[in-house]
């Protein structure tokens, strides 16, 4: 006796072939278009070894201080593309892929938020970049920025947090909540690709746009990033509770983004962080002067 007619059979037989040839065909489509990405995007920076991994670290520009830069979640150095050659311009500049994110290897050891200000600070020693430092992050990387500024041997003379996480840090949230923890999946499909679900974040930022958008159609790069988002409400209760020294500058940017996963695309917006940044730079400035 069987569970369905002939029929019925045929039609779950056929489906099912449909469905392992266009899963087979994204996996294809996937493994190609990343292929020419990597060599399309190579990485600007170089690598530096903070233990068990290399992390990528970009830097432009001359003078005091050292501004760092943090990225916002689920983003990479690229995603400071249109920030970045603004600020070289008046000092020396650096973004960073954090562990696992963009070019950075990632660790052996489980996530952890509070060890990715430890390996900023050996990243930045090894790197021989010097204090004083202006910290500058966006999201869950301004949250990374607090903590790292908090710390009494990071030479942190100011710090610029742009949409900064609450406390409450629940009440942000958006399409990242379902799609990035799915997301690594969807890529290794093809699906994430074809359906520029995360890519289009990137979309009007100049210069950096197709590195970015690369990376968000990454299986690695998303496995990292979902443990970031996992971590979201940690990390912003740690930032809550880091006790920034009394000596640093905050300069606080919010544009009142409710989603966890936003880039820096729209020229205002840009041109407003640049201004923070410099009035960060200059406090810093006229105070080691």
């Amino acid at each position: 006796m069987t569970l369905f007619p002939p029929a019925v059979r045929r039609t779950i037989g056929i489906c099912s072939a449909v469905l392992i040839f266009i899963l087979l065909a994204g996996a294809t489509y996937q493994g190609v278009a990343t292929a020419l990405e990597r060599r399309e995007f190579p990485r600007p920076g170089g690598m530096v070894n903070v233990g068990d991994h290399q992390l990528h670290i970009y830097c432009t520009g001359t003078g005091s201080p050292t501004v760092i830069l943090e990225a916002p979640a689920a983003g990479l150095s690229a995603a400071w593309a249109q920030v970045q050659p603004k600020v070289a311009s008046m000092t020396r500049v650096c973004s960073y892929d954090r562990a696992g994110l963009g070019w950075s290897e990632a660790g052996d050891r489980t996530f952890d938020g509070g060890r990715v200000s430890d390996e900023l600070r050996t990243l930045l020693a090894r790197a021989d970049e010097r204090g004083p430092f202006v910290v500058a992050g966006q999201g869950l990387g301004a949250a990374f920025a607090r903590i790292f500024a908090a710390r009494p041997d990071n030479a942190v003379a100011a710090v610029v947090l742009i949409d900064p996480p609450r406390a409450d840090a629940a009440a942000r949230s958006g399409e990242a909540d379902w799609i990035v923890p799915m997301s690594p999946w969807l890529a290794r499909a093809g699906v994430l690709r074809a359906g520029r679900m995360l890519s289009s974040k990137a979309d009007g930022l100049e210069n950096g746009r197709g590195a970015l958008g690369a990376f968000l159609n990454r299986p690695d790069h998303l496995t990292q990033a979902a443990k970031e988002l996992v971590a979201w409400n940690d990390v912003a209760r740690r930032a809550a509770e880091a006790p920034i020294p009394a000596h640093t500058t905050i300069v606080t940017v919010d544009f009142g983004s409710p989603d966890r996963i936003a880039f820096l695309t729209d020229a205002t917006a840009v041109d407003r962080v640049v201004r923070a940044i410099a009035e960060a730079v200059a406090a810093t400035r006229t105070t080691t002067n």
